[in-house]
Formats: C-alpha cells, sequence, structure tokens
C-alpha cells in the first residue's frame, strides 16, 4: 500500500522538476557548445555596449567603435576594426556624428551586416539654435540637426533596448525566450533608477546649469531642467560667444560648468574664472551606464542645490 501511494507523487516530482529544468534551459541556455558560436555585433559607443549586453547576455560578443576618452563627433575607425565588422552580423547605429560618414562604407566593406537603428520609434530633438548677443555672425545654427544623446535618458533607452531585443530576436529565434527575460530585468532597473533620479533631482532650486558640450537635453527634459551650452556643433567658442555665456551664467546665477573629458575645458575654464565658478566633470560615455548615470543625477544634485 506504501509503495502504491510513493509511485504517483514521484511520478510527479520528476515530471514537475523536467518542467522547471526545460523552462530553466530556455530562459538561461547552458555554456556555448565548441560548435556554437555568439552574435558578433558591433556598437558605436561605449553605452551602447552596455545595453546589447544587457538584453543579449551570453549570446552575444559585442565590440564598440569609439573607445574611452574619443568623441563620436571626430572618430575614425582603425584598420583593424574595418577589418573585425567583416565578421560581424549586427551593427547597432544611435545616429552620433562619425556613422554619417563612416556607414556607407562599413556596409562595403561587409554587404551581410544587418544595420539596426535604435533609434526607431524615438521622436528626436532638433539641436537648438543660439544667439550669443547681437552679432548675428556669433550665431551657431544648427537647423534641421538632430540631437543623438538618446542614450542619457533613461526612458529612451527603453525603447532602444527594446529594438536590440527584437534584432537579437530575427537574428537567433531559438533564444526568444531568454532575450525577453533579459530585457524585462533590465526595463524594470531603468524605472528603478528613473524613479531614484526624479526623486534626487526634483529637489533642485537651480533648474538650469550650463554645459561645455550641448549633450544633455533629453537627460534635462526629463526631470524638468534646462541645458545652456557654451558651444555648439564641435565649434570653439569665439571671443564673443564667450563673452555672452559669461554674461548669461551671472544673470542666471550659474556657478559651475559641466565639461566631459572627450572635450577641451579651457574655454569652460575661462568661463568658470569670470564668474567665480568651478568647472565639473561628467562622463556621457561610460560603459558601465547604470553606475555612471547614478553617479551623474548625485553630481547634479550636489552642486546645483
Amino acid at each position: 500500500m506504501k509503495k502504491g501511494r510513493l509511485l504517483p507523487i514521484g511520478l510527479s516530482l520528476a515530471v514537475s522538476l523536467a518542467v522547471v529544468f526545460l523552462d530553466a534551459s530556455y530562459l538561461y541556455p547552458k555554456q556555448l557548445s565548441d560548435g556554437e558560436k555568439k552574435i558578433k555585433a558591433f556598437v558605436s559607443i561605449l553605452p551602447q555596449a552596455y545595453f546589447v549586453e544587457r538584453v543579449g547576455g551570453e549570446r552575444v560578443d559585442v565590440s564598440v567603435m569609439v573607445g574611452p576618452g574619443q568623441s563620436p563627433a571626430t572618430y575614425e575607425p582603425r584598420p583593424k576594426q574595418m577589418a573585425e565588422l567583416g565578421k560581424a552580423r549586427l551593427y547597432f547605429r544611435i545616429g552620433v556624428p562619425f556613422e554619417n560618414v563612416w556607414m556607407g562604407r562599413i556596409s562595403k566593406a561587409n554587404p551581410d551586416l544587418k544595420m539596426i537603428d535604435t533609434r526607431c520609434g524615438i521622436k528626436l530633438l532638433s539641436m537648438k539654435s543660439y544667439q550669443h548677443g547681437n552679432d548675428q555672425a556669433q550665431r551657431h545654427h544648427t537647423k534641421e540637426v538632430k540631437d543623438p544623446h538618446i542614450w542619457l535618458s533613461l526612458r529612451l533607452v527603453k525603447i532602444q533596448a527594446t529594438n536590440i531585443c527584437q534584432a537579437l530576436i530575427a537574428e537567433d529565434p531559438s533564444r526568444k525566450g531568454y532575450f525577453e527575460a533579459n530585457l524585462r530585468a533590465f526595463l524594470d532597473d531603468l524605472d528603478k533608477l528613473d524613479k531614484e533620479m526624479t526623486e534626487k533631482l526634483r529637489r533642485l532650486s537651480m533648474r538650469k546649469f550650463m554645459v561645455f558640450h550641448p549633450a544633455w537635453a533629453y537627460f534635462a527634459r526629463d526631470y524638468g531642467l534646462d541645458q545652456i551650452p557654451v558651444e555648439i556643433e564641435g565649434k570653439q567658442p569665439s571671443a564673443k560667444v564667450l563673452a555672452s555665456s559669461i554674461e548669461q551664467a551671472k544673470e542666471e546665477g550659474i556657478k559651475v560648468i559641466f565639461v566631459q573629458k572627450q572635450f577641451s575645458k579651457k574655454s569652460a575654464e575661462a568661463v568658470a574664472r569670470a564668474i567665480g565658478g568651478r568647472v565639473v566633470q561628467v562622463d556621457p560615455l561610460a560603459r558601465d551606464y547604470m553606475t555612471n548615470m547614478r553617479t551623474i543625477a548625485e553630481t547634479f544634485a550636489k552642486v546645483m542645490l
């Protein structure tokens, strides 16, 4: 009698364990076998590598075009990178300036390379035209130029991550569940950090901030801030532009100029000296995206109170 009762229980347990293991192997595949290759992908900038790795997990091998300390505005691919691109299956675009020059050449070097535009579904901001002073010759005109800095908005990164997930599923449909599980976890982390940053930045009494390079429009929009750039389109500001920036900073009560390591600090330092303020460095291109965005929010909250 005891054996008769144990048999169905053991069978039920075996079936349950089999279902669990099958489900786990579907969402979290075993280590790749020797004959199984990862999806070779390229991205333009370091934060994108983090996005693709969060969604693709161990199924992707990601290379970055623009390395640490380099500027996406002036970057030129190295011959070794062009050779590596010949082996890649996916390229995730984001709209930074060097892509406009090089995407055609990259496609010719590897006609089978699939170009994925991660901006799909995002309404891009136009780079504003700024006039410093009354001299028309000093106007920085950026008509029709779209702002590429969409990775600095956690909310827009959610769209980019979804585009990345769709591209990976199209490339490897058998791992659909795995990619989607990774995407859900990433989106959840982004939502949590967004709430944390919203709470941290809503307390700021100063809502305007001055930057050397105008990378922060999407970030500013998310948190009710307003960026005031010193330079536009990567051009060194003239003496009149610097004078106007100094005057505006004084009028707004701004005491901090944010800079990034990819650009010279000389002009920002000149403005800071004139207003009795200081230069603070923030990095919009760090690879450890979540940690970096939290650090940026903490920096803003600390120096703009």
